[in-house]
């Protein structure tokens, strides 16, 4: 088996770990309000993230925490749901991965952001621990902003696991 290249000679840029995942809000999909379930949107959106950092680590990758999920606005049976994830960061084995669900009423064409929010994954290698993961490269405006943010969201994780 060919050995792994080091995680600190290569670099990634935020476009190679973008996702995009599409799902229908079917009824086995809703509450008896006819609104999709909470727990249900929480899976995709990690299978979402999930597969973000996969895709820049190129490891298994495990969730290690949620945070700042927001419920913006309820999505309906029958509304189509766009999921957006990519890394936001990369620290030594974990990374955040941002995501924005979008939901889109296909008869009308409206589309609204009804949730978001930043998932931790950590890299794991072929013995279950942790592993050193590529570098990103933020590019965009918009990138560099979440890339600061992440670190000042990272520092107030770990003040919080410090103080529990």
């Amino acid at each position: 088996m060919a050995k792994r290249q080091d995680s600190s000679l290569k670099k990634r840029f935020v476009v190679d770990s973008q996702v995009e995942m599409t799902q229908l809000v079917l009824p086995n999909d809703t509450n008896q309000l006819g609104n999709l379930l909470g727990g249900r949107l929480m899976e995709w959106m990690d299978i979402a993230a999930a597969v973000s950092a996969q895709r820049h680590s190129n490891r298994i990758c495990v969730t290690a925490g949620v945070d700042n999920l927001v419920f913006h606005q309820p999505i309906r049976l029958g509304e189509v749901v766009t999921l957006r994830a990519s890394v936001n960061r990369a620290f030594k084995t974990s990374m955040e991965v941002g995501v924005q669900v979008v939901a889109e009423n296909q008869l009308t064409g409206y589309r609204k952001t009804a949730n978001t929010a930043y998932f931790t994954f950590v890299a794991v290698d072929e013995n279950n621990n942790p592993a050193n993961v590529f570098p990103i490269v933020p590019q965009s405006k918009e990138e560099k902003r979440r890339y600061r943010e992440a670190l000042q969201r990272r520092l107030m994780r770990l003040r919080r696991r410090k103080n529990s």
